[in-house]
């Protein structure tokens, strides 16, 4: 499956370098490994894209509820996803 996700810029560069290679994301949305991850670089100020996107292949996933960057409402719902790819 192919899945398009808004990354914010700073992500995004360290992703393209190779320096980041995961993703910690609100599991309210499926995601599998061998999934297609399209990132789509997001600008807050302009509120659009870039037209600036990378494509990764999902091979891990994890799940948890003990990170705190969301509402303990939506955390509790969802928990947590943790996604690694190549």
């Amino acid at each position: 499956m192919k899945i398009e996700k808004k990354i914010l810029k700073e992500y995004f560069d360290k992703i393209e370098s190779g320096e980041k290679n995961f993703e910690i994301r609100l599991a309210d949305w499926a995601c599998s490994a061998g999934d297609t991850l399209v990132l789509k670089e997001w600008d807050n100020e302009s509120e659009k894209y870039t037209g600036r996107e990378i494509e990764k292949n999902v091979k891990y996933i994890s799940k948890t509820k003990e990170i705190g960057f969301y509402s303990d409402e939506d955390i509790e719902e969802f928990g947590f996803q943790i996604i690694g790819f190549d």
